[in-house]
Order: C-alpha cells, then sequence, then structure tokens
C-alpha cells in the first residue's frame, strides 16, 4: 500500500502507468501474502503437528477396530520407532541443516512413523471393506496425506529427499511384514498362550504410555514429579482395562 501512495502521488493519480501499478499492487499483493504464509505459516505449523495427527489417526483406528490385532499394531508401532531410532545412530547420516537438529537424520523417523500409520489404515480399510473403487480412493488419499506431511520434512530442510524416502520405505515394509506375521504366527499363539497375550498387551500398554508421556511433557509443561505419578496411574488403568479386555472377552474382539 505504501507502494501504490507513491506512485500515485507522484503520478497525479491519473496517468496510465500509475494505474498499471495499482492494478499489479493489488492482484500480485494477496497472492505474495499467500505464498509467503505457506512458506513460513501453514507449512512451519502443519510440519509441527504432524506427529500428533498421525497419532490421532493412529488413534481413531484403535478406537475403530478395538481388537486383539490392533494391539499388535501398537506393539508394531513401538518398535518400529525404536528401529528407526537405532538406524539412525548407526548410519550416522547428517541433516541437511545440523543447526536446526543434531542428531543424525537417516532415515527420517516422522517418515516411517507416518507411513507405518498410512499402511495399517490402509489395511485395516481394506480388511473392512475388502478392494474396491471406494477403498482403493481412501488408500490412496492416505498416501497423499502421508507423502505430503512427509514432504515436510524436507521442505523445512530437517531432512534430505533420500532420508525421507528411506524412512517411508521402511515404515511401509515393516507395517507389512508385522501385520503378515499376525495373521500367520501370532494370532494362534495369542489365543492359546497366555505369556504372548501378556507380552502383546505390554507392548499396547507402552506405546499408549509413551504418547501420554509425549503429550504431558511438550503441550502441558508438567513438573518431572508430579508427571511421573500421573503416568503410573494411568499405566495401571491402561494395563488393567486392556488386560481384562483380552482374557475375559473373545480374543479376537474387545468390545
Amino acid at each position: 500500500m505504501a507502494e501504490l501512495i507513491k506512485v500515485s502521488d507522484f503520478n497525479g493519480g491519473d496517468s496510465d502507468e500509475g494505474i498499471r501499478v495499482r492494478k499489479e499492487a493489488l492482484v500480485n499483493g494477496p497472492s505474495k501474502f499467500l505464498r509467503e504464509f505457506m512458506a513460513d505459516g501453514l507449512e512451519a505449523t502443519l510440519n509441527r503437528m504432524s506427529k500428533w495427527l498421525v497419532a490421532a489417526l493412529f488413534g481413531g483406528i484403535i478406537l475403530w477396530r478395538h481388537d486383539s490385532e490392533v494391539l499388535w499394531a501398537s506393539m508394531g508401532c513401538l518398535l518400529n520407532c525404536i528401529l528407526s531410532i537405532v538406524l539412525k545412530w548407526i548410519l550416522n547420516q547428517e541433516r541437511p541443516v545440523s543447526t536446526l537438529r543434531s542428531d543424525p537424520g537417516m532415515p527420517s523417523s516422522h517418515a516411517q512413523s507416518i507411513f507405518f500409520t498410512v499402511m495399517f489404515t490402509n489395511l485395516s480399510i481394506m480388511e473392512w471393506l475388502g478392494t474396491n473403487i471406494f477403498t482403493v480412493t481412501i488408500s490412496g488419499l492416505a498416501l497423499a496425506f502421508g507423502s505430503y506431511l512427509s514432504w515436510l520434512r524436507v521442505s523445512q530442510r530437517f531432512h534430505t529427499v533420500s532420508q525421507v524416502v528411506v524412512g517411508a520405505a521402511l515404515g511401509s515394509i515393516f507395517c507389512i511384514l508385522w501385520s503378515w506375521s499376525w495373521n500367520a504366527y501370532v494370532l494362534k499363539a495369542f489365543i492359546s498362550i497366555l505369556w504372548v497375550r501378556i507380552v502383546v498387551v505390554l507392548g499396547a500398554a507402552g506405546f499408549a504410555w509413551i504418547f501420554l508421556y509425549m503429550w504431558f511433557v511438550f503441550r502441558l509443561g508438567m513438573r518431572r514429579n508430579s508427571l511421573d505419578k500421573l503416568m503410573k496411574a494411568k499405566l495401571h488403568s491402561i494395563l488393567v482395562k486392556i488386560w481384562r479386555k483380552c482374557t475375559l472377552r473373545s480374543p479376537n474382539r474387545w468390545t
């Protein structure tokens, strides 16, 4: 607007040049603002929220399915995160901008977790509704959503393209193999062997505990002592609830 006033004053507000500049300012001004907002505002915000969006999606799948397989998937999600951390320190590849984060960047743990969740979502939808145009469309949208959130790690310069691609591939493959192992081996053992149920329940509880811990630490800023007491109570409640549902109900549904 300052440029518009100066040009108008200089040209008397009547010349063709002044009118042309005013039109360009009106047309280009909003688009420039939107570009800057998309680059520095919306994308940065979505990048910061990506882990919570994915966690909310996974939590929605847990509430929707509420069966023994989703407990196994929760345990797999936790192990997938551990695998990413281990690979980071083994490969020890720097991030594109080391001043943003000091830890290694290969593979991208965000992309690995995102695609584990997206793949499990797609497998759940296919298992529930079969393979048709609707489920293929939903799966494609989920993949596009996961790809965009993963690409934000590149646009915000936290990872290189190769780090994100490797993380996405690892998360997808790990989810497929983890789901296959449930149907091939673990389900029968879960039904017949008590200690297998205990391991699966503990793995699911560990996933829930880590999520709650991250939420209270980073979002609510609670002190460590009060947080530890609260988390112990929450963990005990989760363990009791899951254990009752797994032992007193059908192995495949714990409604």
